[in-house]
This record gives structure tokens, C-alpha cells and sequence, in this order.
């Protein structure tokens, strides 16, 4: 092996990681969190849904109210009005959202369950214009699922618009758990290497 060959492999598994060596545990611990945090979500969808939503509308207003502030501050701009009027439907918004997040969660969930069936939509039409190429069923495959998952939430709704938003949130807690521990592992085995070399 040649002095650049050897300084390549040394260097490597360290560069992307820096200063996460010497925390990996609590990266790893990290991603348990998540993962078990995910987990219990899992039975508690109507609790994330509502959590989620009401979230939302907070964030909508606090936006709002940063909005009308700032149009405030703008004294002499032409747009004043129109921008406290965006701030003020912002608000008005976030406060629906807030005092109602049962009715604003299934609005959510039927705009969620017709963006996933245009998705499903686009993909399948993407898949068949490779086809010919290696592996051009699986964009299909990818479509065909969402479409039907869109379709599913969507003949289920208005019951949907209490779980779909809550699962969502419970497996994206979940799969960025997996990816924290994964990420923990390739820092704790980087750092293993780089004592070993």
C-alpha cells in the first residue's frame, strides 16, 4: 500500500463526522429517543394529529402577528395594506387552526390525500416514460402505492382527518430514529478504525 493510499483510508472515515466522535452516545441515544417517542405515537395518532395541527395554527399566528409588525415598520411602502391584510389572514388562520384543530386537521388530511394521489399520478406516468430502462417498475410500483394509499385516506375521510396527520409524524419519528442510530453506529465504528489504524 502506498503513503497516499494509506493517508486516503486514515483520513477518510473521520472527515464527514468531526467533533461527533466523542459524542456518538449521545447521538445513539438520540435516536432511541426517537425511535421510542415514534413508537408510542404510533398509538396515540389522534393525540399527533391534533398536537401537529395545533402547532400549526400556532405557527400561523406568530407569523401573522410578525407580519402586520412589520408592515407597521414599512411606513410609506405602496403594499402596506395588502401586507396587513396577509398578516392578518395569517392570523385569523392560526386562531381556526387553534380554537378548531378537529375540523382543520381534516381539511389538512384531504389536501394531504390529493397532493399523495397527484403524486402517485406523476410517478406511474414517470416510470412509464422510462420504461426500457433497468428498473423503471419501481417508480410504478412507488405510484401505484401512493395513488392507493391517497385513494384510501380519501374514502375514509372525514375518520382519516383524526390518524393520517398523527402516523405520518409517528413514522417520520420513527425512520429519523433508525437514521440517528445508523448515523451513531457510523461515527462509533469511524472512531474505532481511526484508533485502530
Amino acid at each position: 500500500m502506498s503513503h497516499t493510499e494509506h493517508s486516503t483510508d486514515a483520513t477518510v472515515p473521520d472527515a464527514p463526522f468531526g467533533d461527533l466522535k466523542k459524542n456518538w452516545g449521545w447521538i445513539m441515544a438520540l435516536g432511541i429517543l426517537l425511535l421510542f417517542l415514534g413508537t408510542v405515537g404510533l398509538y396515540m395518532t389522534l393525540f399527533l394529529t391534533l398536537a401537529s395541527v395545533v402547532a400549526l395554527g400556532v405557527l400561523l399566528l406568530i407569523g401573522g402577528v410578525a407580519q402586520i409588525v412589520h408592515a407597521f415598520k414599512a411606513r410609506g411602502w405602496e403594499s402596506i395594506v395588502l401586507s396587513v391584510l396577509i398578516g392578518v389572514l395569517y392570523v385569523l388562520s392560526g386562531v381556526i387552526v387553534i380554537v378548531n384543530p378537529v375540523a382543520a386537521s381534516g381539511i389538512l388530511t384531504l389536501m394531504l390525500a390529493g397532493a399523495i394521489v397527484g403524486i402517485g399520478i406523476f410517478r406511474i406516468v414517470i416510470g412509464f416514460h422510462l420504461r426500457g430502462f433497468k428498473n423503471w417498475i419501481w417508480p410504478v410500483l412507488s405510484g401505484i402505492i401512493a395513488l392507493l394509499m391517497g385513494v384510501v385516506i380519501t374514502l375514509q375521510w372525514p375518520i382519516s382527518g383524526y390518524w393520517v396527520i398523527g402516523l405520518f409524524v409517528a413514522i417520520e419519528m420513527i425512520m429519523n430514529g433508525w437514521a440517528t442510530i445508523a448515523i451513531a453506529a457510523m461515527v462509533k465504528n469511524a472512531d474505532t478504525e481511526g484508533r485502530g489504524t
